[in-house]
């Protein structure tokens, strides 16, 4: 098996502060509405191209709860920087999951013609990889 290594363009992204709180407040809100269990709350701030692909809120929220545990249930929440992946927003949050490891959950975000954010992605790596 080949092993292909992609390197993602990583910078700085220039936000206003408004921006970077309405951001901040969508990712914040998904994760209350995980640890209501409310599916189609969650759902909500997910973008089309992300509920498309998941159809419905309960298979949403089925993939979150086995693939995504440290977002579904986090003892902490800490935003750190919002950088610039693919030339889209990314938001990073260290997470400290139920058995006390912290987590780096990097949220992909998308802004809809009408001007809200939307999260169109994340994915998780370890805290230590990024000091790296």
């Amino acid at each position: 098996m080949t092993e292909i290594a992609y390197r993602i363009e990583v910078r700085k992204m220039d936000l206003t502060q408004a921006e970077r709180e309405a951001i901040q407040a969508v990712i914040e809100q998904q994760i209350m509405a995980f640890q209501k269990d409310d599916a189609i709350a969650a759902f909500a701030f997910a973008s089309p191209d992300i509920q498309n692909q998941f159809g419905d809120p309960e298979t949403f929220m089925s993939m979150v709860k086995t693939g995504y545990y440290s977002l579904y249930r986090p003892r902490s929440v800490v935003f750190s920087a919002v950088t610039l992946i693919q030339d889209s927003p990314a938001q990073k949050v260290i997470l400290m999951d139920a058995e006390g490891d912290l987590v780096m959950a990097i949220y992909q975000m998308q802004q809809q013609l009408n001007g809200e954010w939307r999260i169109h992605g994340c994915f998780l790596t370890s805290v230590e990889e990024q000091l790296m």
